[in-house]
């Protein structure tokens, strides 16, 4: 079995390193498209963030010659991988995937997981891939076969959004956010709004190894001030000290993060179905244009007031519309 990995970050140099200890033949897409050669692989995971995605399906049309014969797997956050790659190469020849492991880099570039965990599976098109389910399993990960993969991301989404981007908007780590009882409540909302737009869609969550997505929209529903009690202690402890991936990206001055396809996902998906989601929609839009001016950032960092007032704006525009609309 030959696998090529296009994004060697931490979660593709995990995957791919995992499957080299089993004896699997593993290579990594070069940073640049021009040293990009032939390799006829029985497998391409796609590991870049979001917004290089349409790069990765260059690489990846450069690299290997008969993707009729491949399996491009996307265990990337947010939505809208999957749709680009089953575009590119067939909606029968994309997997989606969620991966819950904890992972970093060391300074060596070696991947770091814990043993908590694992890799959930959805075929986008109508194939099976028992071998690739098997294959996986074998290096002892857990792994879960789920049928809907729209499902499955947007259940990944409800994970990924929680305590990241209001963290890198307001430039505190998790385990202070909680301490923030307006924002707080904020993020409590913001899952209730994920919730909202499943429903619109007909997506019905799915609980991941390690982490059950259920328990977290049922925990959100609870009113406000008892979901706090429940939920503080949880985002801390999961979340803790370590820098959620959009204040990551903030801090390293990164021009373009991944909320469009979180928070960002959220908002659009609610305009479509007519779900109200101020709070993502300000999240999304905020760290929007803290990425593209910079200077922005200090109107807000350790600033959870001026959040809050972006939001409660949001909302009363929002209700003079539904006003007006209705007039």
């Amino acid at each position: 079995m030959k696998v090529y990995v296009v994004g060697r970050g931490a979660v593709g140099t995990y995957l791919g390193e995992l499957l080299a200890s089993i004896g699997v033949e593993v290579a990594y897409a070069p940073r640049s498209l021009a040293d990009v050669t032939p390799f006829q692989a029985d497998v391409a995971i796609v590991s870049v963030k979001a917004y290089d995605t349409d790069g990765a399906i260059e690489t990846l049309r450069r690299a290997i010659p008969d993707p009729k014969n491949t399996v491009f797997i996307t265990p990337q956050n947010g939505v809208g991988n999957e749709e680009k790659l089953a575009a590119a190469f067939g909606a029968d020849n994309v997997v989606a995937a969620a991966l819950t492991v904890p992972v970093d880099r060391d300074r060596q570039g070696h991947a770091n997981a814990t043993h908590d965990g694992g890799l959930a599976f959805a075929p986008v098109g109508s194939s099976a891939f028992n071998w690739l389910v098997a294959t996986f399993s074998s290096t002892g990960l857990k792994v879960k076969v789920v049928d809907d993969w729209r499902a499955l991301k947007w259940s990944k989404l409800a994970l990924n959004v929680v305590a990241n981007a209001s963290c890198a908007i307001l430039n505190v780590l998790p385990n202070r956010l909680v301490h923030f009882e307006k924002i707080f409540t904020l993020e409590i909302r913001m899952i209730r709004e994920v919730k909202a737009v499943m429903a619109a869609m007909n997506l019905t969550p799915i609980d991941l190894p390690r982490y059950p997505v259920k328990a977290l929209f049922g925990a959100a529903s609870l009113p406000s001030p008892v979901a706090r009690r429940v939920m503080a202690g949880r985002v801390a402890g999961a979340r803790g000290t370590k820098p959620p991936s959009l204040l990551l990206d903030l801090r390293q001055g990164k021009p373009q993060t991944e909320v469009d396809v979180l928070n960002g996902a959220v908002a659009a998906a609610g305009r479509e179905y007519n779900v109200p989601t101020p709070v993502n929609a300000v999240y999304s839009r905020v760290l929007d244009d803290i990425a593209n001016m910079p200077q922005l950032w200090a109107k807000y960092r350790e600033r959870p007031e001026a959040l809050v007032a972006e939001v409660e704006a949001e909302m009363h525009r929002a209700k003079a519309l539904a006003r007006g609309t209705a007039h």
